[in-house]
């Protein structure tokens, strides 16, 4: 296998973004048949909503896909070059997906091994097997692991790994009400001066709370150096993915506990 058999996924499911054309084409499949003006204006109106959504959605997949904007990409080689450690030992990617992060980790760095932990629902188009073919056709399958966990609940020990990273999974953690409580497990099963770089919708306060609040309380958990960046800031985003659903609240926290 090549890298060119990798398949890494997309943040927006495709099956969601055809969803609101199926919609679209038929609201104008049942405004052809209806008799009555008014009913046949709303089915139009509702339509080009759904069709306006899918346009979007379409755009915002294009944006984030290799073959597109490779704005994903973007977003991972964040992460990871903001894991700054001495590029060995145990790291734990938590909320894999596909395996993106704990494979272009373990490509860059030789003496790493990474484990990647997700909980692979239904409702996202990714696999446990999906991530360790794409670890074989990368070539680093030795030094990748992959398993089923939660993130709200890691089955580690304290202290079991060196460095933790993670994109864009926090808030998805739906066994977690609070999404503190989230960042607080992955600091965990990092040792004492161990690296982290997590990346999140961390500007929004509905989420999260007030930002010097949220750094105030990490660093109360005894993270000895903390950094946050906007995502916005450090990146180039085109206009259209600084929508708050996208990207406009995603931000970067890292440093070492």
């Amino acid at each position: 296998m090549s890298a060119q058999s990798v398949n890494f996924g997309n943040w927006i499911r495709r099956r969601i973004v055809l969803a609101f054309l199926l919609a679209a084409l038929i609201g104008v499949g049942l405004s052809a048949v209806v008799p009555v003006l008014l009913i046949r204006v709303i089915l139009w109106l509702a339509a080009a909503v759904m069709l306006a959504i899918f346009a979007y959605l379409a755009y915002v997949y294009y944006q984030f896909s290799e073959q597109g904007g490779g704005v994903q990409r973007q977003l991972w080689t964040l992460v990871i070059d903001h894991l700054h450690w001495d590029h060995r030992g145990k790291v734990l990617d938590i909320g894999t997906g596909n395996g993106p992060l704990a494979i272009l980790l373990a490509t860059k760095y030789p003496d790493a091994h990474v484990t990647g932990i997700d909980y692979w629902g239904k409702g996202w188009e990714y696999s446990q097997s999906v991530c360790e073919q794409n670890a074989a056709a990368m070539g680093v399958a030795a030094r990748t692991h992959f398993q089923k966990a939660s993130a709200s609940n890691l089955p580690f020990e304290d202290g079991a790994f060196d460095a933790a990273i993670s994109h864009f999974v926090f808030h998805e953690v739906a066994d977690a009400p609070d999404k503190r409580e989230v960042i607080r497990e992955a600091l965990r099963i990092i040792h004492k001066d161990g690296a982290f770089a997590f990346q999140d919708m961390f500007l929004d306060t509905a989420l999260y709370g007030d930002k010097d609040a949220l750094l105030d309380t990490i660093r109360s958990w005894g993270v000895q150096e903390l950094h946050f960046a906007e995502t916005g800031t450090m990146l180039k985003l085109p206009r259209l993915l600084r929508s708050p659903r996208v990207l406009g609240y995603a931000a970067l926290i890292y440093g070492r506990k």
